[in-house]
């Protein structure tokens, strides 16, 4: 496998260390809403690739090696030796959709020998756990399945994927790797802490959260963030997550963010499944621990193989809220990974409005928020 890092900024246009192959396979492209909008940037990949499939999504900010900027599009162009591809591509009409859309996307990447599938979604209109759910319930509990939600930085306004085509709002897309040639590895941490009291989920619909412990959500997190955050909802509550999990299985428990509010139903929409009757419980992060998350991610995805052959790829989808604690300091997590991947492994990732990998406990595919996620792609010597 071959594997060449792009950059795209407005005063030089679009540049590389080597010059990447015109009859590359796989084309990932990672860039700002209102980069990406106009399409121009999307043509100009298509008009130097014309063959490959074009991948990308709009985000929080896009990561290029060590690098973290706002105002370019980081891509990387990847050729397979024995390595077939495939994708698939799906509008949603809204949350309600999402196990439908799974499903559908599932259904058309699924095949005997599926090695593994990376997925991109609409950040905004999408229930992440539902979109989980229907697609691993199409191509089966045994294929990983890595990727994240599209961002918007803490705008919140909308978001695009392009698979393609070019990005767009309300897309879901999904590329299948296939054959034996193909090693996939998937790891995530987090580097949160709970504090408060533990509360039940007592009214919900969906992603949709109403109430805990019998009142309403959005008094809880209004309590919490005082006056001057509250009025910034929801981009200031990604500094408070919530922890759930079903009493019974304390060890499956996931991390939610949120992505909307309702002030007139005092609810708040999440990114993934709020189950009655589990269990909340509020959290809040630091630097350090957030930093050794993202070490834990890159150890899980990078196990030691002696087989490989070619370049290696390492794709980051690290969580919007994650970057707005971190501030300054995002860097760090960044130069973490690249640490422990070693400075040879290609990276290339962005800022998600959700994350997408195989639960630790279960193995299953699962929404996933506040963490790093890293999926490396590398083909195994013929």
């Amino acid at each position: 496998m071959q594997a060449n890092l792009l950059s795209w900024q407005a005063d030089t246009g679009w540049r590389s260390e080597t010059r990447p192959p015109e009859d590359g396979q796989l084309v990932f492209y990672f860039g700002a809403r209102s980069m990406l909008e106009s399409g121009e940037r999307y043509d100009e990949i298509r008009a130097m690739f014309p063959t490959a499939h074009l991948v990308g999504c709009s985000t929080g900010g896009q990561i290029l090696g060590n690098e973290l900027s706002d105002d370019d599009i980081a891509a990387v162009v990847l050729s397979f030796d024995r390595t077939r591809l495939k994708v698939a591509r799906r509008e949603i009409a809204g949350p309600d959709d999402s196990r439908a859309c799974g499903v559908a996307l599932g259904s058309a990447l699924r095949g005997d020998d599926l090695a593994g599938v990376f997925i991109l979604s609409d950040g905004l209109h999408v229930n992440g756990s539902a979109l989980c759910c229907g697609l691993a319930s199409a191509v089966g509990p045994s294929v990983p399945i890595t990727g994240g939600l599209a961002g918007d930085g803490p705008d919140f306004a909308a978001t695009l994927v392009g698979v393609d085509d070019a990005p767009r709002t309300n897309s879901v897309g999904a590329i299948g790797f296939y054959g034996e040639a193909i090693r996939i590895g998937f790891g995530y941490g987090g580097g949160w802490d709970v504090f408060g009291p533990h509360r039940r989920i007592t009214r919900s619909s969906g992603n949709v959260l109403y109430e805990l412990d019998g009142k309403p959500a959005l008094d809880l997190y209004e309590r919490y963030l005082g006056e001057e955050d509250s009025a910034g909802l929801p981009s200031t509550g990604l500094l408070f997550p919530l922890r759930i999990y079903d009493a019974d299985a304390p060890d499956m428990a996931t991390v939610r963010t949120i992505l909307a509010v309702d002030h007139d139903r005092r609810s708040m929409t999440f990114a993934g499944d709020m189950p009655e009757g589990w269990v909340a419980q509020l959290m809040r992060g630091s630097f350090h621990r957030l930093t050794a998350g993202a070490a834990t991610a890159a150890r899980a995805a990078h196990p030691p193989a002696t087989d490989l052959d070619g370049d290696e790829l390492a794709l980051l989808v690290s969580c919007i809220g994650r970057r707005l604690l971190l501030g300054q300091q995002t860097l760090d997590e960044v130069e973490a990974v690249g640490t422990e991947l070693g400075q040879a492994v290609r990276r290339i990732g962005f800022y998600s409005y959700g994350e997408i990998s195989p639960h630790a406990a279960s193995g299953l595919c699962q929404l996933h928020n506040q963490t790093m996620t890293i999926t490396t792609i590398r083909e195994a010597a013929g």
